[in-house]
């Protein structure tokens, strides 16, 4: 199955623009359905033929508190560039939509931000390191 990749990524960019729970787009044998956690900033994407050929779900979230986990691989950087201060600090309240952190891939910077409020109580991730697709990355109380 030839998947042009760039059209995932802006049905991936819409869903997450338009605030939209789940949307999913077929032509022919060849289906994309992407759904969106409302605890976590992670967005999922399935891509299906005539057999599912890729799923994630979500990680389990910690006791007493939430995730945000890495919607994609990539390269897990915890400020906007090497000389600024990071996004957040273990113990920072953070609010819906703030952006914790950025994910380069496929050489484009991605701003990841938090679903729900919440108190930084974990950073689980260290600045440069690559995360996988499902990777949590700050764990709030």
């Amino acid at each position: 199955m030839a998947v042009d990749l760039r059209k995932v990524k802006k049905l991936i960019e819409l869903v997450e623009e338009s605030g939209i729970a789940e949307l999913e787009v077929s032509s022919g044998d060849e289906s994309v359905r992407i759904a969106r956690y409302q605890n976590t900033s992670q967005v999922v994407t399935r891509l299906t033929s005539e057999e599912p050929v890729s799923a994630t779900l979500a990680p389990p979230v910690a006791a007493g508190g939430q995730n945000i986990a890495a919607p994609m691989a990539g390269t897990f950087y915890r400020a906007p560039h090497p000389d600024a201060d990071p996004f957040v600090e273990i113990g920072q309240s953070v609010s819906p939509g703030e952006v914790v952190c950025i994910i380069e891939s496929m050489k484009m910077m991605h701003e990841i931000r938090a679903g729900e409020a919440g108190t930084v109580a974990s950073i689980n991730v260290d600045n440069g390191q690559p995360v996988n697709t499902g990777d949590v990355l700050y764990t709030l109380s």
